[in-house]
């Protein structure tokens, strides 16, 4: 009994799993059969899987450090990368800036621009530049949260992974800092918010 049971449930997932094909019945001779192409995006690519979309990966950079000399001078990495691991291409939707830690976001410019400000006024200027695109950076309105680019523009558009030369865009960035009484290590003034979206027909 164990042994037909078995053999039942064996057959019953066999047959769970089988990709079933219709045949069009052509009778006539010169006659016609339409056949439908059908697709489903299923999570594992099966026919009869669970439904999915595409997956996004995206890898955004980690940090953005900054070193500030004592004469005012902001030195930034310059190996900061956005990379589209995922198969269709996608685009960067909007950047947003958030000052933390008591810290303010003023005019990037030149640092002569802070001389004015008080030691320890804890204000920065901040700008960016994604793909070598148009540089975006902060304005004087004091707010503590800026948003640097509202849609995507040029530099913003990765392709998908596969191709080397599109699937990956570097990110520049530059600061100005007013001056600091004590040394700072690894502070966290501000965090960089970045929205990705696919880079849809539509």
């Amino acid at each position: 009994m164990k042994k037909i049971l078995s053999l039942v449930l064996a057959l019953s997932l066999c047959l769970c799993m089988g990709v079933t094909a219709f045949a069009a019945e052509v009778n006539t001779n010169g006659g016609t059969g339409s056949t439908p192409v059908s697709l489903s995006s299923t999570s594992d690519g099966t026919i009869g899987g669970d439904p999915a979309a595409t997956a996004m990966s995206v890898t955004v950079p980690t940090a953005f450090p900054m070193a500030m000399a004592q004469n005012g001078d902001v030195t930034t990495a310059t190996d900061c990368k956005i990379i589209n691991n995922s198969y269709g291409p996608v685009r960067v939707k909007s950047v947003t800036i958030n000052a933390a830690n008591g810290w303010k976001l003023t005019a990037f410019g030149d640092k002569s621009t802070l001389a004015n400000e008080k030691v320890d006024a804890n204000k920065f200027g901040f700008s960016m530049s994604i793909g070598g695109g148009s540089v975006v950076k902060t304005d004087a309105s004091n707010a503590s949260s800026q948003k640097l680019i509202s849609a995507p523009i040029t530099g913003c558009y990765l392709s998908g992974v596969g191709n080397a030369s599109g699937n990956s865009v570097s990110v520049q960035y530059s600061a100005i800092v007013t001056p600091l009484s004590a040394p700072v290590t690894n502070a966290n003034i501000a965090n960089v918010v970045f929205v990705i979206e696919w880079d849809t027909a539509a």
